[in-house]
């Protein structure tokens, strides 16, 4: 089982609790997995999700303390989907619902990012607010290569609604765009740890920890440094600091417009800055030659400093570009 489906499965051991927190979980469920349809019968309201337990939670959420009536339906995969989804259906009572889930302002707008009622609330809603995020569009990938947490958001403004949330429970996070989809995207591994554990899943945490620590051993095992004497050795080590202090100075200039496969090339430099091309490339995901790394490595430092020559700052080698 995967750590997504791990965590998720905490998460869905989770008692309901207080009605404000409950709420808070319900309105992210609907935030971030939900659609409004207009028709001339009126709005319905469609949430689908990838596990079936989650959809059953919403809907469990919303008939013990909203007194809903959502339908349950299964969707196989076809045109529209190539994986099973599941899905919430609410036809009756919809604006209703929205209301009570501060999804709708009292002059009848729609929220576009998060429930100022949850952003500014009670940290029991603001973790509840988290876990639904997660559950309804959360991704956990193994510690090690290009280990996240990641929850797909249905538009910017929800991902930074989701961010501003993450910072009352001290966790200091950003987003960015993936092919076209607003992701808001964590790669510390302690704040990974914390958001774990404040969804309501310290079990997954203590697993994440875990296998974090096991993949830090194998790279300290990995790293040929017992031949340090060795004067080739101490070049190449060298040479790896500089390239991983280069590209740290590179993602400082680009910020959040560095280009997905580039970022992730830089990300495995800097983290590990000792080890080998012929290394990174085995750490990444999938994996690469090392002719692939340096390359991607490359094409970053040329972007980032031909980024500095336009602003008239210090490129990666730390060089004034400012015209004299």
């Amino acid at each position: 089982m995967s750590l997504t489906a791990k965590t998720k499965e905490e998460l869905l051991r989770t008692p309901i609790g207080a009605k404000s927190a409950a709420a808070a979980e319900a309105s992210a469920l609907v935030r971030f997995a939900g659609k409004l349809d207009a028709s001339i019968h009126g709005v319905t309201m469609i949430a689908d999700f990838a596990e079936e337990a989650v959809a059953r939670r919403l809907i469990l959420i919303l008939e013990t303390l909203f007194m809903s009536s959502p339908k349950f339906a299964v969707v196989s995969p076809g045109s529209a989907t190539k994986e099973t989804k599941y899905e919430v259906r609410l036809d009756t009572g919809v604006e209703a619902l929205y209301r009570r889930l501060n999804l709708r302002t009292q002059s009848g707008h729609l929220v576009v990012g998060m429930p100022p009622q949850i952003v500014s609330g009670e940290i029991a809603e603001v973790e509840a607010a988290w876990r639904g995020a997660f559950l309804a569009r959360g991704a956990l990938t193994e510690p090690g290569r290009t280990a996240a947490l990641e929850v797909e958001c249905p538009c910017e403004e929800a991902g930074l609604a989701l961010v501003g949330l993450a910072r009352r429970l001290g966790c200091h996070i950003r987003m960015r765009e993936t092919r076209g989809v607003e992701r808001v995207h964590v790669r510390d591994a302690e704040t990974i740890g914390v958001l774990l554990s404040r969804m309501g899943a310290p079990l997954a945490r203590l697993e994440w920890d875990a296998k974090l620590r096991e993949k830090q051993a194998q790279m300290r095992g990995g790293q040929r440094l017992a031949t340090f004497d060795d004067a080739n050795t101490r070049r190449s080590v060298h040479a790896a600091t500089v390239a991983a202090q280069r590209v740290e100075r590179a993602m400082e200039i680009l910020g959040d417009d560095v280009p997905e496969h580039l970022a992730e090339a830089g990300y495995l430099r800097v983290e590990h800055r000792q080890a080998s091309l012929e290394e990174l490339g085995r750490l990444a995901d999938p994996q690469m030659t090392k002719d692939a790394v340096a390359g991607r490595i490359r094409r970053l430092l040329s972007l980032a400093d031909k980024r500095a020559a336009e602003l008239g700052i210090a490129n990666t080698r730390g060089k004034d570009t400012k015209a004299t």
